[in-house]
């Protein structure tokens, strides 16, 4: 694929961790940014580094909470008139501990970014976007939207939907001739404050708990090569840490006989 940088690329979570990592791959790269987190101070300080590096970018900063739909649907009003490239759904996060004893505040929320936040920017990038050439859509899951990782159910839970989604909506992409194409990242333990936040505890130390990881820069490296690919999926096993790129891994139900026939009347 051709790429066009004075188009913009889309962030979401990139205060910290994969997403800022991700931003300074891409404007290393020549893009124009679009960051959308939180945390405004964070994003101010991680515009200003990157504009040190390259000060012809413009970068666009967009501080809200995804938490709330509300607020997904104001920020994408926002930039939706913008020649916007490529859209990674980065934000999210995780929680460790037994179902039963969640705190369902902190699941809700969870909920409402990992799944219905991703949903709803995918949908209106698509809308917006589909016929566009060599645009892109990159959702990020994990391995554990592959695979029931104990003590971390729900999480694995809005990380398959995020990874059924994204792999059916490439599918669809495909069959109706679209332009756009949807790929999907999905990294095992990387060092960023996901642990800390999955578990509540400000000292959690990747080291003693994983001994084994991905750095963000690691994961924006990963990213990129799924970018520069004509594959759907970029993979880390979770066992062994390497990283693939690969086909949809989902079953699909594309040429069934027994799928809904809709006639046109």
């Amino acid at each position: 694929m051709s790429k066009q940088n004075n188009r913009y690329t889309v962030i979401t979570g990139a205060s910290s961790g994969i997403g800022a990592a991700t931003a300074k791959a891409f404007a290393e790269r020549g893009h124009n940014l679009i960051l959308i987190a939180r945390r405004t101070e964070r994003l101010n300080a991680l515009k200003e580094e990157i504009l040190t590096a390259h000060p012809a970018l413009d970068i666009v900063i967009k501080t809200a909470d995804l938490s709330s739909v509300e607020n997904v649907t104001q920020v994408y009003d926002t930039i939706k008139a913008l020649p916007i490239g490529t859209w990674i759904n980065n934000a999210g996060f995780g929680s460790y501990g037994a179902v039963g004893t969640s705190d369902l505040d902190k699941i809700r929320q969870m909920l409402h970014l990992n799944i219905e936040a991703l949903t709803v920017f995918s949908t209106l990038f698509v809308r917006d976007f589909a016929e566009i050439e060599d645009t892109q859509l990159i959702n990020i899951s994990s391995v554990g939207g592959y695979t029931i990782v104990p003590t971390a159910v729900t999480y694995c839970a809005t990380k398959f939907y995020v990874s059924a989604f994204t792999e059916g909506l490439a599918h669809e992409l495909i069959a109706r001739g679209a332009k756009l194409r949807a790929k999907l990242l999905a990294p095992a333990a990387t060092k960023t404050e996901f642990g800390a936040v999955a578990n509540n505890n400000a000292a959690y130390d990747y080291d003693k708990v994983f001994g084994t990881y991905h750095t963000s820069n690691q994961m924006a490296e990963f990213l990129l090569a799924l970018y520069d690919s004509d594959q759907t999926i970029g993979i880390v096993d979770r066992e062994t840490f390497a990283f693939r790129l690969c086909l949809p891994q989902f079953p699909y139900a594309g040429g069934s006989a027994h799928n809904q026939n809709v006639v046109d009347e």
